[in-house]
């Protein structure tokens, strides 16, 4: 059987091709908290190594014969953020001090994936990596609702211009944005500026958003 990638099979979730309104289901993820600029704090570094190093930990059961029940072979989803601020309004513009960015990191799991999965994950990656604190690590099972969704191509700082043509379509389709303590400015990041060109790579920008 094919491998799972919900990159491809749910396409008007990852890969918009012009701005959308989405009702985004309930889904399974890993997620890091954490607080400060993503470009020079290590705790964020060390939530990519948590949250990678417990994705690939299940995606790679398979190979010790220790999958969990339910298994099925699939590509390990995009890194995603959540980001906010103490403005109650912040809608993903950089404030003048990055340092101020407070930040969920999270990575989607398959429905297989459940608490017991998750203990098992973090038991297993304890054993490898010891000093990485994986307390840090939570589960999470959550429905975001109502949305409203574009593709930004290009540098992340150049978001901003991306962030106003997503406003302008929300209140054309006679939404407005929902931000709370619960619903926040949410990236989905489709490249790896590692490896891939600033000008070249793809993000999902989603806002929280109801009726006006």
């Amino acid at each position: 059987m094919d491998k799972i990638d919900y990159k491809k099979t749910e396409k008007h979730l990852y890969l918009p091709k012009t701005p959308a309104i989405v009702r985004v289901p309930e889904m399974v993820f890993f997620a890091v908290d954490g607080e400060g600029d993503p470009n020079t704090s290590p705790a964020y570094a060390q939530a990519m190594e948590i949250l990678y190093g417990l994705s690939f930990t299940v995606k790679m059961s398979k190979m010790s014969g220790e999958e969990p029940e339910g298994y099925v072979d699939y590509v390990v989803p995009p890194l995603e953020g959540l980001w906010w601020t103490d403005d109650p309004g912040f809608d993903g513009r950089p404030p003048a001090d990055k340092g101020d960015f407070r930040w969920t990191s999270l990575i989607r799991q398959p429905d297989f994936v459940n608490e017991e999965v998750f203990a098992w994950a973090l038991e297993r990656l304890a054993k490898k990596k010891p000093n990485l604190p994986l307390e840090r690590a939570r589960f999470l099972r959550w429905e975001e609702g109502l949305c409203a969704h574009l593709l930004h191509t290009g540098p992340y700082d150049d978001e901003p211009a991306s962030i106003d043509r997503l406003s302008d379509f929300i209140a054309g389709e006679g939404y407005e944005a929902d931000f709370s303590g619960t619903r926040r400015h949410h990236e989905i990041y489709l490249g790896d500026p590692r490896r891939t060109a600033p000008e070249k790579l793809k993000t999902v920008i989603r806002h929280p958003v109801k009726r006006s």
